[in-house]
């Protein structure tokens, strides 16, 4: 799905004569994904040499491009900064990525608990990029009196 079809589904949404935040179609995802040490080796913005070379895990290429071609959304969230960009653009480019955009300056140092007014679900990478699975998982919730 190109930049332009995203946009479309995305374009100003209006309830009750109010502008709200656009909702995907059901069964279409915004994949945010982080760049080191889970599209490729993991290098620190201390060392941007690197970045040109770093080796890409072809699992990570295949996975993301497949859900690309599914028409999901694909953007690269990144702790890497803004002087990082142009090389880190060239490199994913170089590598065949397909993607709609990238997020730099993610805060850095992990463990990270994300709280948004949309629904956002996480996954770790912990060595093994494949297609999603259902699994059943405790997760930390604001306590808002309902119990379902």
């Amino acid at each position: 799905m190109k930049k332009e079809d995203v946009d479309k589904i995305l374009k100003e949404k209006l309830e009750n004569g109010a502008h709200v935040s656009p909702v995907l179609p059901e069964g279409m995802k915004n994949y945010l994904i982080d760049i080191d040490g889970t599209i490729c080796d993991d290098i620190p913005n201390e060392e941007p040499e690197r970045m040109a070379t770093a080796e890409v895990y072809p699992d990570a290429l295949k996975t993301l491009n497949k859900w690309f071609d599914e028409g999901h959304i694909i953007f690269f969230f990144t702790s890497r900064t803004e002087d990082h960009r142009a090389v880190t653009e060239e490199w994913l480019n170089r590598h065949g990525f397909k993607y709609h955009g990238m997020v730099m300056g993610k805060p850095r140092g992990g463990n990270y608990h994300w709280i948004d007014n949309h629904l956002v679900k996480a996954t770790r990478y912990n060595g093994k990029f494949t297609d999603l699975v259902d699994k059943e998982v405790t997760i930390q919730v604001f306590d808002d009196g309902r119990h379902d």
